[in-house]
């Protein structure tokens, strides 16, 4: 793992160290994830469940017909808002790390920190990118389909399936998703787990995880295909597993950030 000092962009704060990792450091995040998850699964499951039950809510609201189109988007759009959930997570492993309490009563003391303001804000920016990914996956079915709303959700579901268009819908939707995804990695994967972890602003936090980023384009991309893969597991059935595999990512990532950026 070797390491480069982040660029000067301009701000008065010093910029940290930007290790290069490889996917060892991958494996070994996962495995510091569970190990977390394991010593603190109270905790964890008190937060994860927060993921399971809106999911469960968000599939039931967009169940009819009209808004069908959306299940996917909706469910897909975990992935985008998940950095910003998790930050109680983040706190809980730098707690832990640290050897201080990690009582559930701790897991948003990162929320009285000067860097409140910049979560708050980055949580902003993550609602806004959501909401973004609706109204192109929404405008992509449009363009497709016309104004017309599904039958029902068996005949929905053999058109995506089982037709050209259908096919093309699973095409442009994936591809268009993934580079919402990538964008929200490339901003996030570092940010966060820093506005938690130390007083900076958010600017400096996102430049510092875009500096990451250009450091580890190919591991940090394998790394959100890992996450996709499990958020997708999770999912399976009715967004039960993510009460598992949210805290598990979560405690992960923090590790993921430690090997990039130094303690």
């Amino acid at each position: 793992m070797t390491t480069l000092p982040v660029h000067d962009f301009g701000h008065s704060m010093a910029r940290p160290v930007v290790n290069a990792i490889d996917g060892r450091d991958l494996s070994e995040a996962l495995r510091q994830g569970v190990d977390d998850f394991l010593a603190m699964p109270t905790h964890a499951l008190f937060i994860g469940l927060i993921y399971p039950i809106v999911g469960v809510v968000l599939a039931t609201f967009a169940f009819g017909t009209e808004v069908l189109p959306l299940v996917f988007p909706l469910a897909a759009g975990f992935a985008l808002i998940g950095p910003f959930a998790a930050i109680g997570l983040y706190e809980l492993s730098r707690r832990r790390e640290q050897g201080l309490s990690t009582d559930w009563a701790y897991a948003f003391a990162s929320l009285r920190r000067p860097a409140a303001g910049a979560l708050a804000g980055f949580g902003l920016v993550l609602a806004v990118i959501l909401a973004s990914w609706l109204l192109a996956a929404q405008g992509i079915f449009w363009a497709l389909y016309g104004d017309a709303a599904p039958v029902s959700v068996l005949d929905f579901v053999r058109e995506v399936l089982t037709t050209p268009r259908g096919w093309a819908l699973i095409a442009i939707g994936n591809l268009v998703g993934f580079a919402f995804s990538l964008v929200v990695l490339a901003i996030s994967v570092v940010s966060v787990p820093m506005l938690v972890d130390r007083e900076v602003d958010m600017l400096t936090a996102v430049e510092t995880s875009l500096a990451a980023f250009r450091r580890n384009p190919r591991t940090l991309t394998a790394w959100g295909f890992v996450v996709a893969g499990l958020l997708i597991l999770g999912s399976l059935p009715l967004f039960v597993g993510l009460a598992v595999v949210m805290p598990i990512l979560g405690h992960a990532t923090w590790h993921l950030y430690r090997r990039i950026i130094p303690a």
